[in-house]
């Protein structure tokens, strides 16, 4: 995509308006390889059309964590009728993730369905000691200079150099929390460059299927106190119970980006 916009506006300039549409489609159907595209969606996690004996969901890879050695085990499995993700978490933390360029301008809203087995009763979100959570999902914002200090600037840099790639500017993280009040939106223990949402919350409704909508362009203003909101980069599922030493099973349908606005 990089070398497409540099040479953009003198490619277009050699051809006609019909040779421009067609190279137009096949950047975008190729930039953006497995992906499913419906008109105004983007379906991000297509567990359900999946092949049955898929172990991992089509492009997500592993979220692994340098100190942890214990890991979240994830499968494809079939659940009521439909093909969904199934985490085990036991005294573990990983999640899967897949890295992909989103417009929120274009895909604000997103959608998808999840379901917890129990609560952790240990778990605390505002304190690293109690990090953990039945279910997650992280939606990763792209490194945007105009959106941190010079100080930061240069940490973002540095991490480049070594990984290769600039770590998020931002991460909105989407909760099922055991304990903590629904509609809370607090700042992760680790870093204020990420906001915990919570849109579940306790034991009353584990065990059943749940569908989620939010209007992620307007959760990262009100989160970050912004008007701008940075190219998403990536979306995350994780269940984790390192920190507590519980165990927890949770489920993750179809992971869906769309232009209708919700609430």
């Amino acid at each position: 995509m990089l070398d497409f916009k540099r040479n953009f506006f003198t490619f277009r300039s050699s051809i006609n308006m019909g040779q421009y549409l067609l190279f137009i489609s096949i950047v975008v159907l190729f930039s953006f390889p497995g992906t499913c595209w419906a008109k105004g969606q983007i379906v991000v996690g297509d567990f359900s059309k999946q092949a049955q004996n898929a172990l991992l969901p089509v492009h997500w890879e592993p979220l692994v964590f340098d100190d942890i050695s214990k890991h979240t085990i994830y499968t494809h499995v079939l659940n009521e009728g439909t093909w969904v993700v199934q985490a085990k978490s036991k005294e573990s933390s990983s999640g899967l993730i897949r890295k992909i360029t989103i417009d929120p301008e274009i895909y604000p809203s997103i959608s998808f369905r999840w379901k917890i087995q129990n609560i952790l009763e240990s778990a605390d979100l505002t304190n690293k000691k109690g990090n953990d959570a039945p279910a997650r999902v992280f939606i990763t914002f792209a490194y945007d200079s105009a959106q941190v200090g010079w100080f930061e600037e240069v940490k973002f840099k540095t991490s480049k150099l070594f990984y290769d790639e600039y770590p998020p500017v931002a991460t909105l993280i989407y909760v099922w929390a055991s304990h903590l009040e629904k509609g809370t939106i607090v700042d992760s223990p680790y870093t204020n460059r990420a906001k915990i949402i919570v849109l579940e919350s306790g034991a009353d409704k584990k065990g059943k299927w749940l569908h989620e909508k939010r209007n992620v362009y307007a959760d990262y203003c009100r989160a970050f106190a912004s008007e701008k909101v940075p190219m998403i980069s990536g979306v995350a599922i994780m269940t984790d119970t390192d920190n507590t030493g519980e165990q927890v099973v949770s489920w993750y349908g179809d992971i869906v980006f769309s232009g209708s606005l919700s609430k």
